[in-house]
């Protein structure tokens, strides 16, 4: 076939997929996964971009959409869109989702669910192509849901081994939260503190339970006997963090503070400095997610980063894949964590990171 026939297309029509990979001499597979945005070979790429260029080519949308129907619209799932560990995520996935050429639609859950299985459910509706979701209760509800759901979906958050399965696999992202726990309690010791409080989310969802088995595995690793007086459960955000902490306070006399997250963790720092305590001479305190807040804050927390953009760009390229190839292995990625040590803590000397404890939560 011509040059002068390939840029006027397939019959003098328009510039098609099929136009573009045989200018660029590869598979009609290959050019419709780089123009789809799915990723090929640099070479591949190069070949198939230089091509499309070269004839005009231009997507039909909607003759994509009615031929195999799709909306080009993705969406994320959330318990709270103002949670910036959220925001990190919803970031990283609209970069993936835009350069794919898909809109992401945001849904805020509330933690609730019933809303949270209605919305996998209606996924049948096929109003998207595809949902990243990430609920902090995994229920039976859920799982079921989960196995039956026609449309790909990405679990950001812990699912059980033991999850039913249905026709078609749903892929995960973990945080490592028992690393995280152990890296930050090892930190603590490391620099002379003994008595860590814990201050956690509610120990029914998936954080709050992952987190409070951390802290008590990474004590006992480090030889401390766990004191269920330095504990404080509350909810995961910055009003019950301060709330949460001035009870502590008011009973005990810690010499650190490690927080599920980084909003309880703003909220201790309040708590602490309202109660006259130098942070961190007087008590040392480390946050969890390590989003903006960390650096905001003063004097800057020390925090756990458990990779709240990379879990969201993973989940993003995972999603796409599943739509590219629906049958595939159902793929479970875990996100390992980093300390970062700030002022809150600063005096502490950095520990060699700890060992992985028990399983990946």
């Amino acid at each position: 076939m011509s040059r002068k026939r390939l840029q006027h297309g397939d019959q003098n029509g328009p510039p098609t997929v099929r136009t573009v990979a045989a200018l660029a001499g590869v598979s009609i597979a290959s050019a419709s996964r780089v123009l789809n945005g799915l990723g090929a070979s640099a070479e591949t790429e190069r070949k198939v971009r230089e091509a499309a260029a070269s004839v005009g080519y231009v997507p039909n949308a909607v003759a994509r959409s009615l031929q195999a129907r799709r909306t080009d619209m993705l969406a994320l799932a959330v318990e709270d869109i103002g949670n910036p560990v959220y925001v990190a995520m919803m970031r990283a996935i609209e970069e993936v989702a835009a350069r794919a050429g898909y809109r992401l639609q945001v849904h805020a859950t509330g933690a609730d669910p019933a809303g949270e299985v209605e919305l996998i459910d209606g996924l049948a509706r096929r109003y998207v192509d595809g949902l990243v979701i990430s609920p902090i209760r995994v229920t039976a509800a859920h799982l079921t849901a989960l196995a039956r759901v026609p449309t790909p979906v990405v679990v950001v958050g812990s699912l059980p081994d033991d999850a039913p399965t249905g026709a078609r696999p749903v892929d995960n992202v973990r945080a490592d939260s028992h690393t995280g726990v152990a890296l930050a309690v090892a930190h603590l010791v490391a620099g002379g503190r003994r008595r860590i409080a814990f201050v956690n989310g509610p120990l029914d969802t998936v954080p709050g339970a992952a987190r409070h088995a951390g802290y008590l595995a990474a004590l006992a690793a480090n030889g401390l006997i766990a004191d269920p007086a330095l504990i404080e459960t509350g909810d995961f955000h910055h009003a019950a963090g301060r709330e949460a902490t001035r009870r502590l306070l008011d009973r005990e006399r810690p010499d650190a503070i490690l927080c599920a997250n980084d909003l309880i963790a703003v909220g201790a720092l309040h708590a602490l400095l309202a109660a006259g305590k130098r942070v961190p001479e007087d008590v040392a305190l480390v946050g969890m997610d390590d989003t903006d807040l960390a650096e905001m804050s003063f004097p800057q927390l020390s925090s756990v980063s458990l990779g709240s953009a990379e879990r969201g760009r993973i989940a993003a390229e995972l999603l796409l894949r599943r739509l590219a190839e629906p049958t595939r292995p159902a793929q479970r990625v875990t996100v390992a964590p980093e300390l970062k040590i700030r002022a809150s803590s600063a005096h502490a000397i950095a520990a060699v990171p700890a060992p992985r404890i028990g399983e990946t939560p």
